[in-house]
């Protein structure tokens, strides 16, 4: 097609003067003429075809930049779309994982919670469904004390006592260990333990390496925890402090400031 274009700009370029060569008579062209001629028709040629080369150059340009806009656009559109059904799905599996998992783990743990607040504070009652008033008054004796024995049972507590006990089986003073004087901070071979009780208060006192591993039991004694209802573990690696008679603090492996972990021993029936 550009061939067929060329020579017909070609042929169209001669006509004009091929009829100006006429209107001025058909003269004796020579060699020279004739050169002059075609160097002429060449000339007008080049520069025709020069035109014609840079209009369609610029005109596909144009094209070309249009059909890119274009196909720019569509593809921002499908973009933002695949975006959009992206964030729906999305959205739609963080609702299904929060109301099938996130939502019952957190029942199932505020749950946990609030029976052994009630267990701690001694209000197991709160947990069960309790009583109707009214009825057979036998009866509703019967299921308070089988509600209580429950109570007791999951709470690992001891039996109710029927009868007072003798003041000869009364702990006295004397059953509470005493504890070594506190040395001062500034003695030497001395270590600070701290003791996180189960209502989330913190104790520290000062000990020598030297103490026998038993002061700690002593010490718990001597702040209301009975060893035989709690034991002793250490923060990190968790696990259970091995306290022996013989052993000193050094020895179990305390020689540097601690932090001990007082925890409520499983009770078995």
């Amino acid at each position: 097609m550009a061939a067929r274009g060329v020579v017909g700009i070609f042929f169209l370029s001669a006509v004009p003067l091929v009829c100006l060569e006429l209107r001025r008579g058909i003269p004796d062209i020579g060699i020279k003429d004739f050169l002059l001629l075609c160097g002429r028709i060449f000339l007008l040629l080049a520069l025709l075809t020069l035109i014609i080369s840079v209009t369609t150059s610029w005109l596909n340009s144009f094209k070309s930049s249009q059909v890119y806009l274009k196909e720019e656009e569509k593809n921002e559109k499908r973009q933002k779309l695949v975006r959009k059904k992206q964030q729906e799905a999305q959205g739609e599996k963080a609702s299904r994982y929060i109301e099938n998992v996130l939502k019952p783990h957190r029942e199932m743990k505020l749950r946990k919670l609030e029976e052994r607040f009630y267990q701690m504070t001694g209000e197991a009652w709160k947990l069960s469904s309790g009583h109707k008033l009214g009825g057979d008054e036998g009866t509703s004796q019967t299921s308070f004390e089988t509600s209580n024995r429950e109570a007791a049972k999951s709470q690992n507590l001891p039996k109710p006592l029927t009868e007072f006990p003798s003041p000869a089986v009364q702990p006295t003073c004397k059953e509470i260990p005493d504890l070594p004087e506190e040395p001062s901070q500034t003695a030497e071979e001395v270590v600070t333990v701290a003791l996180r009780c189960p209502s989330g208060n913190v104790l520290r006192r000062r000990f020598l390496k030297s103490c026998s591993s038993q002061v700690l039991l002593d010490w718990m004694m001597r702040i209301g925890y009975h060893t035989s209802l709690y034991s002793l573990s250490t923060s990190f690696p968790r696990r259970p402090l091995a306290v022996e008679g013989g052993q000193s603090l050094e020895d179990v492996g305390i020689t540097v400031d601690t932090v001990l972990i007082l925890e409520e021993k499983e009770q078995t029936n």
